[in-house]
């Protein structure tokens, strides 16, 4: 199996990990989750997919992140402009691969706040973009299509070009009939305030105890 993956053309990842998480009133990229950090956790499961390189953003708190994830098969970037916004951390990614990895085909965007990535789901967007003429492929969750979502380098241009806190979701909408999916409905589940995550720690304990 990964000898055929190894034929086809690579993807990279980007783990947009650089916001200050203000909602969350501390570092979500520092939770404890499955025993590591949530961004460890995320990390991990890129790195244990066909991406490659994997690459993570990091922004605000930096100097207590990194250390975290140092140790990881990755390349670390530091967005300067983290405060602009998500889009700031986009442009910073796509500039890195397009600078460093000129045989890079494909980026799937990640964030640090969706504990139910793995790494299968990851394999799974890029096995769809392999077999079906290499469209955008995004997730699918509630009744809309967003990240984990991966863009082939034919829209790093606009990619580049995204403004504000507007993330890849924008150019997803702009070219509907361009985009295929996998279905993920625990792509909902994102922890923006400490009470979505302490009700995940919750559901995570009663699952334990069943």
């Amino acid at each position: 199996m990964n000898k055929n993956k190894e034929k086809k053309t690579p993807v990279a990842a980007i783990i947009l990990a650089a916001g200050a998480s203000r909602r969350m009133g501390q570092p979500k990229q520092l939770l404890l989750y499955q025993g590591q950090t949530l961004l460890g956790y995320i990390t991990k499961c890129a790195t244990a997919s066909s991406c490659s390189p994997v690459i993570v953003i990091l922004g605000a708190n930096a100097n207590k992140i990194e250390p975290e994830i140092a140790q990881l098969p990755i390349k670390i970037v530091k967005n300067p402009q983290w405060n602009e916004g998500i889009s700031s951390s986009i442009r910073c990614g796509i500039a890195y691969i397009k600078k460093q990895f000129l045989n890079i085909d494909g980026v799937v965007f990640l964030t640090c706040d969706q504990p139910f990535i793995s790494a299968e789901i990851i394999d799974r967007l890029i096995d769809v973009y392999h077999s079906n003429n290499k469209l955008i492929i995004a997730s699918q969750y509630e009744k809309t299509k967003g990240i984990p979502a991966l863009f082939p380098r034919r829209f790093f241009s606009e990619l580049i070009e995204l403004k504000g806190d507007r993330g890849a979701k924008k150019i997803i909408n702009k070219y509907p009939k361009l985009v295929d999916k996998i279905d993920f409905p625990q792509g909902e589940i994102d922890l923006d305030t400490f009470e979505n995550y302490q009700h995940l720690i919750s559901s995570d304990r009663t699952n334990l105890k069943q």
